[in-house]
């Protein structure tokens, strides 16, 4: 299971796990694999705090981080992006607000951060990372610019880029990424249209000799070995992590994934206005009402939404209409993720189905 890619980052098992949970991150990476911290929405100032509190955890172990570097979104920020925003789209969630009776914003307390997308507006950023003792920088969304690349070569930090078509990923490695993603249909979060199944070989086949990791679908050691048998060099996970121990996820959200079908989830701009796969609720029924207004693009819904969401959030545990809207990103095998366990437990269960079904492999290959 040591490929070369692992090898070359330092790890025992070729599991990258992707979390915007810093506990999750740290026991993965001390576990054995690589914990991925997504750094979207962060300050610069929790950010600091975050990672050092991740390496005084890992010490020599690697970790990575994840950011988002569309190349199609709408420009601008504060005021000018707020003008952009249609009055009936902000008349829509008021009312959507009123109609489940989620409790306004206690006196004092304020929405999350603004929502930073492109390569320029994050640079700041991307620099920032940099000056960390990161292993490895990923962008989920867009081709890593070629300065980022260079950073990345200079200071021995792979990059890797996400990828959910053949023509995604040769642009990415034409751009000088180390890593491509090869992110199928049912993975939780921005994904696209090909599944896994169907995508990995292509991308393998179409980015040589370039590593791949294969995405979407995975929560089991059969899935790891699948994944390597369509010529992936590891496997990068996000879904798995949102149910163990250390995972942040609102309880209430948690609750609703142990109880969930792989059939409950589905593809929505609702949340960042991109396409990406997320649990179903009431939030989601209402945005794709055709009586509703559309989504907006990017960055512009997740502006408009934020402070509802951070209502809903705030209240899922007393208010049944928040109960009823709260979901959060999660693929297609939240229908696997039926208990809670440590991540540690959840990697070495990986591990050890994996071995099982290779030597069930080997039997049958060998066979009389």
């Amino acid at each position: 299971m040591r490929t070369q890619l692992a090898k070359d980052l330092g790890l025992e098992f070729p599991i990258f796990a992707f979390t915007h949970c810093r506990d999750v991150a740290a026991a993965v990476s001390k576990a054995g694999g690589l914990g991925v911290l997504g750094v979207a929405g962060h300050s610069l100032e929790h950010l600091r705090m975050e990672l050092e509190w991740i390496e005084n955890e890992v010490g020599d172990k690697p970790y990575g981080v994840d950011l988002l570097l569309p190349t199609k979104f709408v420009e601008g920020a504060g005021e000018a992006l707020d003008a952009k925003i249609p009055a009936e789209h902000r008349r829509f969630v008021d009312e959507l607000l009123a109609k489940y009776d989620v409790p306004p914003m206690p006196e004092g307390a304020r929405a999350p951060r603004e929502f930073a997308v492109g390569y320029e507006n994050q640079r700041e950023l991307i620099e920032f990372l940099f000056g960390h003792r990161i292993s490895l920088i990923a962008s989920a969304l867009g081709p890593p610019p070629a300065w980022m690349i260079e950073q990345g070569r200079e200071r021995g930090v792979k990059v890797a880029a996400l990828a959910g078509t053949v023509d995604h990923a040769r642009r990415h490695a034409e751009a000088g990424a180390d890593i491509i993603v090869a992110q199928g249909y049912e993975a939780g979060g921005h994904t696209g249209e090909i599944s896994t199944m169907v995508l990995v070989p292509e991308v393998v086949d179409a980015v040589a000799p370039l590593p791949v990791l294969a995405a979407g679908g995975i929560a089991n050691g059969r899935q790891v070995t699948a994944s390597l048998a369509l010529g992936a060099q590891g496997v990068w996970t996000g879904s798995l992590w949102l149910t163990t121990e250390e995972a942040e996820t609102h309880p209430v959200v948690k609750e609703k994934f142990l109880r969930a079908t792989s059939r409950d989830t589905l593809r929505s701009r609702s949340k960042t206005g991109k396409p990406a796969r997320m649990l179903k609720s009431a939030w989601t029924e209402e945005w794709a009402d055709p009586r509703n207004p559309d989504p907006l693009p990017m960055p512009l819904q997740p502006r408009l939404v934020r402070e509802a969401e951070t209502r809903i959030a705030r209240t899922a545990h007393k208010a049944p209409g928040s109960e009823q809207l709260i979901n959060y990103f999660v693929g297609q095998v939240v229908g696997s993720l039926n208990e809670v366990s440590s991540v540690r437990s959840v990697v070495e269960s990986l591990v050890q189905e994996y071995a099982d079904t290779m030597e069930r492999l080997d039997d049958w290959a060998g066979g009389e």
